[in-house]
């Protein structure tokens, strides 16, 4: 099954939102958030963030060299020919200006 940049971008939402969630049920428990696998758990979640940010860079990168190649003579003969269209970026909105800096996870 084929996702859409669009349902691609809300299940993203719905993991941050997720992880926000989780963020929260930690606070309760003082004992979890001294635990060693627990603080590895929190690298991992911050290792896995950074590379999901750069992978949406390289992805939009990507998406914009195509979109400018299809546009551009004489690549755009061969994309009208073969029917290729502008993609989408993935865009996450008003999430970006967050995504923009290394995440922050404290459950302090």
């Amino acid at each position: 099954m084929k996702q859409t940049i669009d349902e691609k971008i809300k299940s993203e939402n719905q993991l941050t939102s997720a992880l926000q969630n989780l963020k929260i049920s930690v606070e309760a428990y003082p004992d979890l958030k001294a635990n060693q696998n627990f603080l590895q758990l929190q690298e991992e979640l911050s290792d896995i963030e950074n590379k999901l940010a750069a992978v949406r860079r390289y992805f939009n990168a990507a998406t914009t060299e195509f979109n400018n190649g299809i546009e551009t003579f004489p690549s755009n003969l061969i994309a009208n020919t073969f029917g290729f269209t502008r993609e989408t970026l993935f865009d996450l909105g008003q999430e970006r200006a967050n995504l923009q800096e290394p995440p922050k996870i404290s459950f302090s």
